[in-house]
């Protein structure tokens, strides 16, 4: 693909008569009943946001009645339409208002459908909005028309970034489409993004950025005092820019862009438009964003719109039945005759596949979740007994040997490939770029938010086949926090939509004391606090790799994203002689050690982290002198819990619930992570672990520091004894 510079377009009060046969009458009428459903829907709940829905009309409308867009309303998540983004999740009364057109449309012709399953939304929904039995106050993707779970600004275009390098890293040519909002450029993992979305060469990426100078708080120019289109312009991105409130304008820019401009850049369509258009006083205003007009004003916008509702207030069923009344047959098959060029774009689903397979010679065509465990494991997943190995390098063998397996592997690290060991898998097909566009291997840089966001969600998106993603991402466990509020929209997003359910691997690499030398600020020791609370993501925390191996084939078996603790240095492989094989580390907690019964003093010691394990077992004959001594292996609080609900007569054998009156938790890091094995009053007694930052210094030293080497361990233990 050439890589000539960015274009930059100009087509404001251009293009008006370009578009002869565009039935002007009828556009109008649709953008005045999509603003109406809009304004009923936020006057039924006194809340919502007019601004941002009211002033992306037009962008939508032009869309779906341009014949660009592959799309059909009656089989809304056909895996071969084009994918549809709304980084401004906020503008739902846009989207439910749009729906509400359209399957009203549908029935006024006489189409035949199921509501329920295509998730279509009949009309009454929208005096349910932002209530718990109805419609959510933020996009949420099992709708038609939404293919992502949105609210989070600038999230989105990480999001669409995620869908269009899946559908082009498979040879497909879907258009992934983003309605976007000027303000959520202020946040930097859109800058993240839109920088990677160049360097990748995305061209099937087209951002309709509603351009209208406010966010919540005030004009955008108080945040950002340069050249608005310089943070496109000069990102790499062609520039469109057009009246947002004229359809011909719009038209000929979409067209435009989907033709393509012979070289290797994205587009956006910068979207000159007027916040709150038609939303009365708080028309181009800031307050216009979630500030719903009183009812009289209310009642006042709708007349100006042409709809003298009855307006009484709390009656928005008669103002949505007289609304209703104005769509008229003729209307509505205008409409529906215009969607019908986005369905006929829809490609055969059997010819897709064949596109994929020809585009991917020697590549296995096999979704990465269905794949097993071998009963007998390749040699290089197999780590010898009694020699010592980094769990991150049990991590570099097993995704190198994934990527193998399945055509729909991903991979990739925040600028820290040669630390975490994510580059032998990467190397396979190659980094994505302009050059390589069928690569596996992600070069994110350092933009954890962007690489959690896009990993997450390209493993959402179903491909033609019902073919689905898997993707890793990997950092330093300290610096999971900057990517947690990516990973809980891909959790949500995975909880309101199960049809889509992605499988991801975190890779919080480094975990522990073990990057000692660079200080606490590279220490792994509190970040799993926030990821043991989100719902839909288990931390693992294999001991050993061995265990790593096992742990890894038992995620991809269950299909539950992960947060996967692995450790930097070269930690002892155990010999499974006279404890259980790895294998058992999957129930989140099994015996390393039994109680020897010996009449002397019991006490059951529950260890996270295979250095604390090493540790531990240095202290055990001084231990074994004055108490029996049992040690359970602790690789995920989580999964021994799951394990208690589904077996708990194998939970028992493990660990008792008396047990826990005698138990001492020792983790190399935050506490709490292993509470769940402690009695409520027992926490800060007898659970060892670190609750402070640490200094700098070689590993040894620093769990020195900690009290967790061989000696403080003991003396901490012994102290705990005394609250046994």
């Amino acid at each position: 693909m050439p890589n000539s510079d960015p274009i930059h377009l100009n087509l404001q009060n251009s293009a008006a008569s370009l578009f002869t046969r565009l039935d002007e009458e009828k556009n109008a009428k649709l953008a005045a009943l999509i603003r109406a459903f809009a304004f009923i829907t936020i006057e039924s709940a006194r809340s919502g946001h007019p601004g941002g829905s009211s002033s992306k009309v037009e962008q939508l409308l032009t869309l779906l009645i341009s014949g660009l867009y592959a799309f059909d309303p009656l089989d809304p998540k056909n895996p071969g339409r084009d994918r549809l983004v709304w980084s401004a999740g906020h503008c739902t009364p846009l989207l439910y208002g749009t729906l509400t057109l359209i399957y009203e449309s549908l029935k006024r012709v006489g189409a035949k459908f199921d509501e329920k399953k295509i998730n279509a939304l009949p009309s009454e929904c929208l005096l349910k909005f932002r209530h718990c039995d109805g419609l959510s106050g933020h996009v949420e993707s099992s709708l038609p028309l939404a293919d992502a779970t949105t609210g989070s600004s600038g999230h989105g275009l990480s999001v669409a970034a995620g869908f269009a390098a899946l559908h082009r890293s498979c040879g497909l040519a879907t258009k992934v489409w983003v309605l976007m909002g000027d303000a959520e450029t202020e946040e930097g993992m859109s800058y993240e993004a839109r920088n990677m979305i160049n360097t990748m060469g995305l061209t099937n990426l087209i951002v309709l950025l509603d351009y209208n100078h406010f966010g919540i708080d005030g004009n955008i120019n108080e945040v950002i005092s340069t050249p608005y289109i310089n943070h496109w312009l000069g990102l790499g991105w062609n520039v469109i820019e057009v009246n947002g409130h004229n359809i011909a304008e719009l038209l000929e820019a979409y067209k435009k862009t989907k033709e393509g401009f012979n070289n290797s850049h994205p587009t956006v369509i910068l979207c000159h438009g007027i916040k709150g258009w038609h939303y009365g006083k708080n028309e181009n205003k800031s307050d216009s964003h979630g500030s719903p007009a009183k009812h009289d004003e209310y009642v006042e916008i709708m007349k100006k719109l042409g709809f003298a509702i009855p307006g009484v207030a709390g009656q928005t069923q008669a103002d949505l039945d007289f609304v209703l009344k104005s769509l008229d047959k003729n209307l509505a098959e205008y409409l529906i005759e215009k969607l019908k060029k986005g369905r006929e774009l829809l490609p055969d689903e059997k010819q897709q596949v064949a596109k994929m397979a020809q585009a991917l010679p020697g590549r296995t065509l096999k979704n990465p979740t269905a794949i097993t465990r071998p009963a007998q494991l390749p040699p290089e997943l197999i780590f010898a007994e009694g020699t010592e190995a980094a769990t991150r390098k049990a991590t570099e063998t097993w995704f190198k040997w994934l990527m193998t397996q399945s055509a729909f592997f991903y991979l990739g690290a925040g600028d820290l490939m040669k630390s975490i060991l994510t580059g032998a898998a990467e190397k396979i097909y190659g980094i994505i770029n302009k050059d390589n566009p069928l690569g596996r291997g992600f070069r994110f840089g350092i933009a954890e938010q962007n690489m959690a966001m896009l990993s997450a969600a390209l493993t959402q998106d179903v491909l033609p086949g019902g073919f689905q993603a898997v993707s890793a991402f990997a950092s330093y466990g300290v610096f999971t926090s900057m990517m947690a509020n990516s990973v809980r929209m891909a959790l949500i997003n995975n909880a309101v939509n199960p049809a889509n359910k992605g499988f991801f691997i975190m890779l919080a690499a480094h975990d522990g004391p073990e990057t000692g030398e660079d200080g606490p600020t590279h220490h792994g020791l509190f970040w799993m606090s926030l990821f043991n609370a989100y719902p839909g993501i288990k931390v693992y925390k294999p001991l050993d790799a061995n265990e790593t191996i096992e742990m890894l084939f038992y995620a991809l078996s269950k299909g539950e994203p992960i947060a996967l603790s692995v450790m930097r240095p070269n930690t002892l492989v155990f010999k499974r002689d006279d404890i259980p094989p790895a294998r058992e580390a999957v129930n989140g907690a099994y015996v390393f050690k039994k109680h020897a019964d010996n009449n002397k003093k019991k006490i059951v010691l529950a260890v996270s982290g295979g250095q604390t394990m090493v540790n531990v077992l240095a202290t055990l004959p001084e231990l074994e002198k004055n108490h029996d001594v049992k040690i359970l292996a602790v690789t995920s609080p989580e999964l021994f819990e799951e394990l208690r609900d589904a077996d708990p007569q194998k939970a028992e054998s493990i660990f008792s619930d008396e047990e826990r009156a005698y138990t001492i938790a020792l983790h190399n890091g935050w506490p709490g992570f292993l509470y769940p094995f402690l009695l409520p009053g027992d926490y800060p007694a007898r659970a060892i672990g670190v609750n402070k930052f640490l200094k700098s210094g070689p590993p040894q030293e620093v769990y020195e520091v900690a009290g967790l080497d061989p000696q403080g361990i003991k003396n901490k233990i012994i102290n705990a004894t005394k609250y046994v």
